[in-house]
């Protein structure tokens, strides 16, 4: 087995280099999955009803999500750390355990999803015009999740192990087998929304298939059978470490159910009715998916460069690390905020911009989806700056304030959507976003001046004691 002495070693830009280009690209990728889906669906004769469709489907999807990185980041955290410490001889029971744990989560939400059906789909922005598509969507799309969970888990661990670029590969496989069989399975075939479910499980299972390859193949660690023997001390520490990341994916769930719901009552009051302020929202929701999966690839990239220095006590390193990552986070994501804001018609229309179904005014969608992006994307690098200053946190170890940090956003998007629509009906559902960025930064900021100043006493602690 190979050690990752050179994680404390080689420049910190060649390595955030070498760790967040994949990562960032492994994430963009995987939200692919999802937003083809929807481009292939909003320019079939579905039009922007299936991607409403999937968008009610989308908030179970993330729950899944969250609990491979909850189990995923948790233990890429607690990997790069251990290895950092010289602890890299327990590695492979935590990496069990994260795997058996994501696994059996999988399984806890195909048995809710089942059992509860279609009365969960209507609590989560289902509309009559739409739970149709939604139901036979997510009937295919929850038949993948015990191992698509333990697919993006192991990307996490794979990333941390040293090997970036192999995760990336795993992602890039699968996305490619979904984005040539979603033509092929809606169109050609004729098989509607469920033929772009059957895509995106294809792919998920190609890249699970790859990720468990390298297994054989690992540089820090090797599983055996006691690897998957439960180990509630160490899982408990994988938990509290990936916190930060499951919680991040809650509120995400709770943001977009809470503004489903609002945009479809807000949206029968005015003149653009239940379904138009549900799509452009699902759409918008995608785009900004995007960017922020930029944003935390950065720092989630950067996570076992940063908690390696910082077990092996090289606070200087760790500090010039967090400079990097706020400055590539915050220069990406302004040229993104840029994009959206001059040409939002074009990102509007890549995801269909007829009705589709009869009766669905194309011009009106058009008319509420380009200001509903504009507002509701504003703000979008600070909400970025936020998310990775949580992560950050979560990778030297600090759970406790990581896990605040992580969900503060999303608690304030929550309260202004239902305080602000009151005053200005539909669109103050947008509103809520930018107010809450504002807001969330403002809070964030002496949290991070503490964190600095923290690295910088203990960075001249250690000068002290290594002259002495």
């Amino acid at each position: 087995m190979e050690n990752n002495e050179y994680l404390g070693k080689e420049r910190v830009g060649k390595l955030l280099v070498k760790f967040a280009v994949p990562c960032i690209l492994s994430l963009i990728i995987s939200c692919l999955y999802n937003i083809v889906d929807q481009i292939f669906v909003g320019n079939s004769k579905l039009g922007y009803l299936g991607n409403a469709a999937t968008g009610v489907i989308f908030p179970i999807t993330v729950i899944g999500w969250g609990f491979s990185l909850f189990f995923g980041d948790g233990a890429a955290a607690w990997l790069s750390v251990s290895l950092g410490e010289g602890k890299g001889e327990r590695t492979h029971r935590g990496v069990g355990n994260a795997m058996l744990a994501s696994f059996l989560s999988g399984c806890a939400v195909i048995l809710v999803a089942y059992l509860w059906g279609d009365d969960l789909l209507m609590l989560l922005g289902g509309t009559q015009a739409n739970l149709s598509l939604a139901h036979d969507y997510g009937t295919v799309i929850y038949a993948m999740m015990p191992l698509a969970l333990v697919q993006n888990c192991l990307a996490a661990v794979i990333r941390a192990d040293g090997a970036p670029g192999y995760a990336m590969i795993a992602m890039v496989a699968g996305a490619v087998l979904n984005i040539a069989g979603d033509p092929i399975a809606i169109y050609a075939l004729d098989l509607g929304i469920r033929g772009a479910a059957y895509a995106t499980i294809a792919g998920q299972f190609l890249s699970f298939a790859i990720c468990i390859g390298y297994l054989f193949r690992s540089k820090t660690f090797r599983l055996k059978p006691a690897s998957f023997l439960p180990d509630f001390r160490i899982l408990l520490r994988i938990m509290a470490l990936g916190l930060s990341s499951f919680l991040t994916q809650l509120y995400i769930v709770a943001t977009t159910v809470v503004n489903n719901v609002l945009f479809v009552r807000y949206g029968m009051a005015s003149k653009f009715g239940a379904d138009i302020p549900l799509a452009a929202f699902v759409v918008i929701m995608k785009l900004f998916q995007i960017v922020l999966n930029i944003a935390i690839g950065i720092a989630a990239g950067a996570q076992p460069i940063v908690g390696y220095n910082y077990g092996a006590k090289q606070y200087g390193r760790v500090k010039q690390l967090l400079k990097l990552i706020l400055l590539w986070t915050g220069g990406l994501c302004l040229v993104c905020t840029v994009l959206f804001e001059a040409i939002p018609n074009v990102w509007i229309a890549m995801f269909g911009a007829g009705g589709g179904a009869e009766g669905l005014d194309a011009g009106l969608y058009m008319e509420f989806a380009i200001p509903c992006l504009r507002i509701y994307l504003m703000f979008l690098v600070f909400t970025c700056l936020q998310k990775v200053c949580a992560i950050f946190m979560q990778s030297i170890g600090e759970a406790k304030v990581a896990a605040p940090l992580s969900f503060l956003r999303d608690i304030l998007v929550i309260a202004c959507a239902f305080l602000v629509p009151l005053g200005l009906g539909v669109m103050g559902v947008a509103w809520a976003a930018p107010i809450a960025d504002a807001a969330a930064i403002l809070i964030t900021l002496p949290v991070m001046i503490w964190v600095w100043r923290k690295l910088g006493k203990l960075q001249k602690q250690t000068e002290g004691t290594d002259r002495l």
